[in-house]
């Protein structure tokens, strides 16, 4: 079995959790409050932000030219297309660009962020890319179930949200990933395999929290 496929079925479990969410869910059927989906763009847009920066740390420890460069293609695209797709989309939501550039993390981003970045610049490339794969691939998974609900896709404020999810490029990207890690964890111990595992579990559970926070639009309990 190759480790993707051990970790995709034994996380199931909380895989489902995620993907029935009340936010999901919600971007599914249309019922999701616009609020709380602004509020997920814009905290969304932030997190790119540092998740760009693993594809740039992913290069860096590639040990191959045609590595090195999927990374860079990867890090493009985030910059390049998708968090100018979110500005694009945010106008629909009324978020400006300044205040996208403006908008401070909650909790939870800075949390999410700085447990990828701490395991991409302290760990090996197989325990960067174990960081950075839930994300992508749960939402891979999302959009292609959401994209099945009649008429969701074409919904006027979450359709388009779905197709680029769904999307054969972004399913490609998610694929090349999810090939990646296989072939790095070809030949190890069952000790290192567990580690990963850990890092995988934690970043899942962590997708769990980025929904939860968006539902909720909770910031600092302080600042309440």
């Amino acid at each position: 079995m190759k480790f993707s496929e051990r970790l995709h079925k034994k996380l199931q479990p909380i895989w489902r959790k995620n993907h029935a969410h009340p936010f999901v869910q919600g971007i599914g059927d249309g019922t999701l409050d616009k609020e709380k989906f602004r509020f997920f763009m814009i905290q969304d847009y932030l997190y790119l932000i540092d998740y760009a920066k693993l594809f740039a740390i992913g290069a860096v420890k590639a040990k191959d030219v045609e590595t090195m460069g999927k990374f860079a293609n990867l890090l493009d695209s985030t910059l390049n297309e998708e968090m100018s797709l979110h500005r694009e989309y945010g106008k629909k939501f009324g978020i400006t660009p300044e205040e996208f550039e403006q908008a401070a993390p909650a909790p939870t981003t800075l949390a999410y962020t700085h447990y990828m970045l701490h395991v991409g610049q302290n760990g090996t490339l197989a325990d960067l890319v174990t960081a950075l794969l839930p994300c992508m691939w749960s939402y891979w998974e999302i959009g292609k179930e959401l994209n099945e609900i009649p008429g969701a896709s074409e919904h006027e404020f979450y359709g388009e949200w779905i197709q680029m999810y769904s999307s054969e490029e972004f399913g490609q990207l998610a694929e090349w990933t999810i090939n990646l890690l296989d072939e790095l964890t070809e030949g190890k111990t069952e000790d290192e395999l567990a580690k990963l595992e850990e890092i995988f579990l934690n970043t899942t559970r962590f997708e769990y929290m980025f929904w939860d926070m968006s539902w909720n639009k909770q910031m600092w309990p302080t600042d309440e």
